[in-house]
């Protein structure tokens, strides 16, 4: 056993690349775990970055140059977003007031057409079971209730940290944008000079990343805004709410769009009840889905997404646990940045040495 290990060893650190490659992404993983929590406006920052960065390279093709590109497209993306959010941000916040206070009524109805179930099945359904349904559903209410209190008293110092972030986030996409030459420059002289591994994953990453992050804010401006014209046409409440609550989903593979047919099915249940109009929610709702996993993904993420639904399921547990919404929100990036370490890995054998990068 310690021979086999032994010779992986020799036949895999070797090459002084492969060492370059490792030292590099244990480096960087560790500086992640453990500062992220700090450093999370400038994740924030880059994310937006690679995704204008596209603009700004067609607005230099037509002869913009580089100062005047970035400028242009930080302030559209700028202008763009405050629209989207005095536009949208009322109106939620209305829709989700109104939501909550139903909630009790909701429950109310629910809790008394739960109990006639045990008189209409009663070969299938106990009162019992009913009964410890019921206190359990209250329980997660409360449970629920307490994290909103919480979470509204930590309100104010999140909101002083949300405008600070609000003014560092657009200042430091303005300079990686502008400078992004000179500060790739500035990092690639700390590396070591054998790092044609670490240089051939970089690439692919980069553009990985770069198609991914365009591709997933396309795809939920598209699922969202789809999402909500179709409530809004169907007569659904909350539909504005309910459309972003989809539109979002999408953050999450696979398990985002199953999470958020809950809140959906319910709004639309309580509604109409058990109805034609209940039936046309939920087919439409099921429609979108479909579409969305069948024909705008494949579209969109062609090339960044060629993995296998399980794997993609792992990698939002693990990285999603170790790094929050950011972790999610690059599971498939993260997955593919181990599968090309892999192929890199499996490969560097039989490559010859290139010239280093």
């Amino acid at each position: 056993m310690v021979q086999l290990f032994a010779d992986w060893y020799k036949r895999k650190f070797s090459d002084p690349h492969a060492v370059t490659l490792a030292v590099i992404l244990i480096g960087a993983f560790l500086f992640i775990y453990f500062f992220s929590h700090l450093l999370m406006p400038v994740f924030v920052a880059i994310a937006i970055a690679f995704l204008l960065d596209l603009p700004v390279n067609k607005l230099m093709k037509v002869g913009f140059s580089r100062t005047s590109a970035v400028t242009t497209v930080v302030s559209a993306f700028i202008g763009l977003s405050l629209l989207a959010l005095l536009g949208l941000m009322p109106v939620m916040w209305q829709q989700s007031s109104n939501l909550l206070q139903e909630v009790p009524q909701m429950v109310s109805h629910g809790q008394s057409y739960l109990l006639t179930l045990p008189q209409k099945y009663p070969e299938f359904i106990q009162a019992e079971q009913i009964e410890t349904l019921i206190n359990l559903v209250k329980e997660k209410l409360i449970d629920w209730g307490q994290i909103v209190l919480s979470a509204s008293l930590n309100s104010i110092s999140d909101i002083v940290a949300l405008m600070i972030y609000l003014i560092l986030v657009p200042l430091m996409v303005f300079f990686f944008l502008k400078d992004k030459e000179e500060l790739v420059a500035g990092l690639v002289i700390f590396l070591p000079k054998e790092r044609r591994m670490a240089s051939q994953v970089g690439r692919e990453m980069n553009q990985q990343i770069m198609n991914y992050i365009r591709g997933k804010v396309i795809e939920i401006l598209i699922i969202g805004a789809v999402s909500t014209v179709t409530f809004i046409l169907l007569g659904l409440e909350y539909a504005v709410l309910l459309g972003v609550l989809v539109g979002l989903s999408v953050l999450v593979p696979y398990v985002g769009a199953t999470i958020v047919t809950f809140p959906v099915m319910l709004v639309a249940l309580f509604q109409w009840g058990l109805s034609a109009e209940f039936g046309y929610v939920m087919i439409a709702y099921a429609i979108i889905q479909a579409l969305d996993g069948n024909l705008l993904v494949p579209i969109l993420f062609s090339e960044a997404v060629n993995l296998h639904p399980v794997t993609i399921i792992i990698a939002v547990i693990l990285f999603g646990g170790l790094w929050g919404f950011w972790g999610v929100f690059f599971a498939i990036p993260l997955a593919t940045l181990v599968k090309a370490v892999i192929n890199a890995w499996s490969t560097s054998q039989q490559e010859p040495a290139g010239e280093t990068l």
